[in-house]
């Protein structure tokens, strides 16, 4: 009842110097604002049925009057409504947004603070030096005094209070907890009470706790709508960086749906929030707090040089509006479940899409399909995904988030492009690998490279569309890394020309041209001269670890 009083009055004073603003604009009569009260509640109901909220959730009577505006929020000369918008110095009306923001930002923190954890943990390590070839012996050990076995490591990190179906659990990052052998939450001004993981999902990184204690007084954080974030909004994190509990830092989103490696690669973190609020060491899981005090994202990751693990300047959250998503499976089944339909995507930019009859940017192009999975025999390279069960996608991230909500063993409606005609198919979806299992089809896709002399080419064949290339064998495949020893292999990009204003490079393999299979350098000479009299040709090609179609055109 306190943290919601006091978000109430906060709202109130700020309301109060922004009205002040718009009577001195308009000057015509006394106006009246009244400032209803936001629902406190922070309820996330699983599907199919509502949450029960919490004392703290429960309806709030209508808000008191406001109190007057202090004279140190309003500037004192600013008090003469008839002298309307002209007796405003620039000073003054900046003075007046400064306090209105700096009031919102206050009431922010207060709302959601209470609800902010410091989260400890321990986890079992090897203990391991550079001298384990020696101090492995158990006589050095000894000697030593170093422990045997494997060690206890500690660590920090950072969360918060949620609401689900009427129950309290705490969330935060999966790397804060995961391989976790104890863990502890401390609320503020609260003893330390023992905490076990309810479910974790290391592609959103999230992890939910179920915390052991009475957590009845601690108020559960309001989750906001991560989809409304806007570049410019301020924001501010609240965490326990390097241990210093409950540290709130301010700043702006400078950024969205930004694409960063995890660590140690083989993946990526997709459709971050990115922030110039300062994230440290221990603010990971915390949350993203926007100016109405809704928690819009959870830290995450943070823009490093060199071995300095500090704040740069660049942070990164979670959107909270996918974590929401899964809370059901991870409470219901402790992991989560997603979609697959086994497919390369590669968005549908202006020249493919006009050369297949399409607007730009209308639907997601599959350049390959992987066999044996989901989709093998259904959908087919070249084809054009244009939407999911009716839902457009006309982008990667759409399609992908559309699969990716679907539960493995769930059967989705596709509509899709094939050459020239609209058809409908349906496939039954796959479950997802993890990331690092799909590192590894990856790895297996593209073997790495084995250090050997460059193979000498036997021919090339005929240039065409700014292409020289030579015939594919199995030693150039190998030293490339490429997938297959057929095809024909780029060894020339002529600059400036169609191929390289498309991004082919020497060591991209072309496996198909106009639909038809290149298994030899005459295959390529004859579809290739049949393509240049055309004045254009589509090419399938692996290229960076991927496979892609590209549509070349001479031009006029």
């Amino acid at each position: 009842m306190t943290t919601t009083r006091s978000w109430v009055w906060g709202i109130a004073a700020a309301a109060l110097a922004v009205v002040a603003v718009l009577v001195w604009i308009f000057a015509t009569q006394p106006a009246s604002t009244a400032v209803a009260p936001p629902s406190s509640a922070s309820v996330i109901s699983p599907p199919g049925g509502e949450g029960t909220p919490a004392s703290s959730a429960q309806a709030q009577p209508a808000a008191p009057p406001a109190p007057p505006a202090s004279s140190d929020a309003t500037p004192k000369a600013a008090v003469e409504p008839e002298r309307g918008w002209a007796s405003l110095s620039k000073e003054q009306l900046q003075a007046l947004i400064t306090a209105a923001g700096q009031d919102a930002i206050k009431t922010a923190i207060r709302r959601v603070a209470p609800s902010v954890v410091l989260i400890r943990v321990e986890r079992q390590v090897s203990a391991r030096t550079p001298f384990d070839p020696f101090f492995n012996d158990p006589f050095f050990r000894r000697f030593f005094g170093l422990p045997e076995g494997p060690r206890v490591q500690q660590g920090l990190g950072s969360g918060f209070f949620i609401e689900y179906a009427g129950r309290k659990y705490v969330l935060t990052n999966n790397h804060v907890v995961e391989g976790a052998t104890r863990i502890e939450v401390v609320p503020s001004e609260r003893d330390p009470m023992p905490a076990e993981i309810v479910g974790a999902d290391p592609e959103l990184d999230v992890a939910v706790l179920r915390v052991r204690g009475d957590v009845r007084d601690i108020p559960p954080a309001p989750l906001g709508d991560s989809d409304a974030v806007e570049v410019g909004d301020w924001v501010v994190a609240i965490g326990n960086p390097f241990g210093l509990a409950h540290t709130v830092t301010a700043g702006i989103v400078s950024y969205l749906h930004r694409d960063i490696p995890r660590p140690g690669g083989g993946s990526l973190f997709r459709d971050m929030i990115q922030t110039d609020a300062a994230i440290n060491p221990g603010n990971s899981g915390g949350p993203l707090v926007n100016a109405k005090g809704e928690v819009i994202g959870i830290n995450t990751a943070i823009q490093t040089a060199g071995f300095s693990p500090s704040f740069l300047g660049i942070g990164f959250a979670t959107p909270i509006n996918p974590v929401k998503r899964v809370l059901d499976q991870l409470i219901a089944y402790g992991e989560v479940e997603r979609g697959w339909l086994g497919v390369y995507l590669q968005e549908l930019a202006t020249a493919v899409a006009e050369e297949l009859g399409l607007e730009p940017y209308s639907g997601v192009l599959v350049p390959d399909v992987i066999p044996g999975q989901p989709a093998d025999g259904i959908i087919e390279p070249g084809d054009v995904i244009l939407s999911v069960d009716g839902r457009p996608t006309p982008r990667v991230d759409d399609l992908m988030d559309a699969v990716q909500a679907r539960r493995p063993g769930e059967v989705v409606r596709l509509e899709i492009w094939r050459r020239g005609q609209r058809l409908t198919v349906e496939v039954r979806l796959g479950k997802r690998p993890t990331p690092e299992e799909l590192a590894r089809l990856r790895d297996r896709a593209r073997p790495q490279p084995r250090p050997q002399p460059q193979p000498q080419p036997q021919r090339t064949g005929v240039a065409a569309f700014g292409l020289q290339v030579t015939e594919n064998s199995p030693s150039l495949a190998e030293h490339l890394g490429l997938p297959t020893t057929e095809g024909v292999v780029i060894v020339k990009v002529e600059a400036g020309s169609p191929a390289a204003w498309a991004g082919l490079e020497p060591g991209d393999l072309v496996l198909e041209v106009d639909r038809r299979p290149i298994r030899t350098l005459d295959d390529w000479d004859e579809a290739i001269t049949r393509a240049e009299r055309a004045g254009r040709v589509a090419l399938k090609v692996w290229s960076r670890g991927a496979y892609r179609l590209v549509y070349l055109e001479v031009g006029p």
